[in-house]
């Protein structure tokens, strides 16, 4: 029997578990990543030791007694929350006198092709298994030690607690292994890929299964006329170094060009992180002799997810400039403004086009977690279904339910 097979098979069993038994088995879980964090953690380091200390991509890759944690923690979260599953949708009784329910369901097998992020296995076990989903995972190389010991550790458990331990599997860090992910039609029923544009569109453009697109985050923040600094210093810092690595960093600032006599002040926090400024023309001559890492933006600067100490600044002469700026160069994921304007603002939310538009707040809140949904499988940036972090009510779909007395149709 092959994977994808097995997880079918796995899948339909974890559909009929009664809740209860779901979430004792992420509780168990938690208990046995906490228990188990020595062996997590050496695996960890194999990873590590292949890799470049200087790629910013480490911070992604590592895992510590405090992220050990905090996985275990977000596990406990989504184990408490309600259950998904058997949601009315909604409910109508029709002039024939025909009972319609619209009711909740797992998707049945979920695949995720990711990288270098080992604490995604544990977030996607734990929506999945949760929704009554299995979950076939395709990790990156980076990863390899790391997932494999995480998807050992679930499936020991699984065992313990007689439940079908296919409801979580690991393919091989290959090409070959993503392609047959992606074809995987009649076993797999949703995949979703996490990582940067370019495995966003390589699973787009080969899939034949259905999947939706998470992850890349092109992100802007627009520093307003109204702006206030100080607001702004926080936000600015926040959004760009609180995790350099990650889809909700920030890559470029917009200013408008009344601030630019407060944009040393604005970026002076940066300083301090190391993180080198793209600057235009402007911005640049706000910045020269005042900013220690700078550099002039070219026009590729722009519309760049940096995933690393570095950021592009834009300025334009108004809020329509902005705007045009964000609709040209974002990618659908976060977009903030700061602002003591609350025309600007309003404008800001109704025309700019992300998943999550933000007014004097930075956009390191986009995270399933911190949106109180206990962990997210990802962040779609398209429109169709889910957009957003992606929780538990966004992995399952629904069926009609038609209750009738022996009506017919004419």
């Amino acid at each position: 029997m092959n994977p994808f097979e097995e997880a079918k098979r796995a899948a339909a069993q974890v559909a009929l578990l009664p809740d209860e038994r779901r979430s004792e088995a992420l509780l168990r879980v938690a208990d046995a990543i906490e228990a188990q964090a020595a062996q997590l953690l050496a695996a960890n380091a194999e990873d590590l030791a292949r890799m470049d200390p200087q790629n910013p991509l480490c911070d992604r890759l590592r895992l510590t007694p405090e992220r050990i944690a905090g996985i275990a923690a977000d596990m406990r979260q989504v184990a408490a929350l309600p259950s998904p599953l058997g949601r009315t949708l909604d409910d109508r009784i029709l002039p024939n006198g025909l009972h319609l329910r619209k009711v909740s369901v797992p998707f049945g097998v979920i695949g995720v092709i990711y990288e270098a992020r080992p604490n995604v296995t544990f977030d996607v076990f734990s929506l999945c298994f949760r929704s009554g989903n299995a979950s076939v995972l395709k990790g990156g190389r980076d990863a390899d030690a790391s997932n494999r010991a995480a998807v050992a550790l679930i499936r020991r458990v699984l065992s313990e607690l007689d439940m079908p331990e296919a409801a979580v599997t690991l393919l091989p860090p290959t090409h070959e292994a993503a392609g047959e992910l992606l074809g995987a039609v009649g076993f797999v029923d949703l995949v979703i890929p996490r990582g940067g544009r370019r495995l966003i569109d390589y699973v787009r453009d080969h899939a034949k299964v259905p999947c939706i697109e998470t992850g890349a985050g092109v992100v802007n923040t627009y520093f307003d006329a109204a702006g206030d600094l100080e607001t702004g210093r926080r936000i600015v810092l926040n959004a760009k170094t609180r995790r350099v690595s990650v889809c909700n960093a920030l890559d470029c600032l917009i200013v408008h060009a009344s601030r630019l006599g407060d944009l040393p002040a604005l970026v002076e926090p940066l300083a301090g992180k190391g993180v080198t400024l793209y600057a235009d023309e402007a911005a640049f001559a706000a910045l020269e002799g005042r900013y220690p890492k700078l550099e002039r933006a070219t026009e590729e600067s722009f519309g760049t997810e940096y995933m690393d100490y570095k950021m592009a600044i834009r300025t334009v002469p108004s809020l329509d400039a902005a705007l045009a700026h964000i609709a040209r160069y974002g990618s659908g994921h976060s977009e903030s403004i700061v602002t003591a304007d609350e025309a600007a603002a309003e404008r800001f939310r109704r025309e700019v086009d992300a998943a999550c538009v933000y007014v004097n707040a930075p956009t390191s809140f986009t995270d399933g977690a911190q949106f109180g949904l206990g962990a997210e499988i990802g962040i779609s940036t398209q429109k169709l279904g889910a957009r957003g972090p992606m929780g538990l009510a966004e992995i399952t779909t629904y069926k009609w339910l038609i209750d009738g007395n022996g009506q017919t149709r004419s």
